[in-house]
């Protein structure tokens, strides 16, 4: 028997590509186009790098509490990591301990699968229907958990709370994980179902609509049972998994509701422009309710156009699975950008 034998064997999530050059127009991995609100960055300049010396606070109590403090809860409701990849991972570890699989639909957020194998988690795919929207009677059957990505990605479907309700009320007896990283961009959040279903639990992002990606803050909702067993993989993984700059950093952001607002509406009226202008192009795409579009051509094949755009500096993500082969995924960048996408579409379909 080899060393080898041991190493671990998944394939792993294969993010958006990373051309190694500075000039060009990224759409390709969902990255808010706009800078962070001004209180970040002054944040980050007053910090006191003398303070790094020691470690940060364990559950970054003053970024929990801001966050609750805005959503309507206690601290104790709050956990808060280390982006909500993170997040997810950690709730994948605290939740999904039984032997019946956990289910969720096929075409969603890729990372799923991989905490599954991972964590050795028994799982199931549930196909959407033919237009990618989630049935909530699939839904209805033994398991070991639930998640659903609430709008979905890629799809960029959004379903509202009547459907989230009908999937808890099935699921009594299982952890249900709404999936929230793009709920600003037009979903509508769970948070306010927190109260009546105490296996809840919402999770969100800094990265997408708070325009920081690159400091990686996440965080979920839940009651303070969810909470404390969140807490508990936590300490049992990474005590100190957020950073104090990332803290003071999260706090600055939350605060500053109307920078917030204002860079989500330049977002949404940039993709509902994009999707007009693409529609008139010969393409088909579902009604947005995130930072992206999923957009098919009806005569051009979506690898072609990916490849045809990259020659002109601009990347999209296309994934190569069944399904959704054909279909090209849209980040919504600054208006320039976007004139820039629609000048080199219409350059390419003629």
């Amino acid at each position: 028997m080899s060393w080898r034998d041991n190493l671990i064997k998944i394939e792993p999530y294969v993010a958006g590509e990373q051309p190694n050059k500075t000039d060009f127009i990224k759409l390709n991995a969902n990255e808010n186009p706009y800078p962070p609100a001004p209180g970040v960055l002054k944040a980050i300049e007053r910090f006191n790098a003398e303070g790094l010396k020691k470690y940060p606070d364990a559950d970054a109590k003053p970024l929990a509490a801001a966050i609750a403090k805005r959503v309507g809860l206690e601290r104790e409701n709050v956990f808060v990591g280390n982006g909500s990849d993170d997040v997810l991972a950690l709730c994948f570890r605290a939740f999904f301990n039984s032997d019946k699989p956990v289910i969720y639909p096929d075409i969603t957020y890729s990372f799923y699968p991989v905490w599954c194998e991972m964590l050795r988690i028994p799982f199931e795919t549930i196909p959407v229907d033919g237009d990618f929207s989630i049935n909530a009677e699939d839904y209805k059957r033994p398991n070991g958990g639930v998640v659903i990505a609430n709008p979905n990605a890629p799809t960029s479907i959004a379903r509202g709370l009547d459907f989230i309700r009908e999937i808890l009320d099935a699921n009594k007896d299982s952890v249900v994980i709404v999936d929230e990283a793009y709920v600003d961009f037009g979903g509508e959040s769970a948070v306010p179902l927190l109260s009546e279903y105490e296996n809840l639990v919402v999770t969100q992002t800094f990265s997408k609509s708070r325009s920081m990606a690159g400091m990686r803050i996440g965080c979920a909702f839940g009651n303070k049972e969810i909470i404390s067993a969140l807490y508990a993989a936590k300490d049992s993984y990474n005590s100190y998994p957020m950073d104090s700059i990332a803290i003071e950093a999260g706090v600055a952001s939350v605060e500053d509701e109307e920078y917030f607002l204002a860079t989500l509406k330049k977002v949404i009226a940039t993709r509902d422009r994009l999707t007009a202008e693409l529609r008139e192009m010969g393409f088909s795409l579902p009604d947005s309710s995130t930072n992206f579009v999923f957009a098919e051509h009806e005569k051009y094949r979506a690898k072609d156009i990916c490849e045809f755009l990259k020659t002109k500096d601009i990347y999209v993500r296309y994934f190569s699975k069944p399904r959704i082969d054909n279909r090209l995924r849209i980040t919504i960048g600054t208006d320039e950008e976007i004139d820039a996408l629609i000048a080199a579409l219409k350059e390419y379909i003629g």
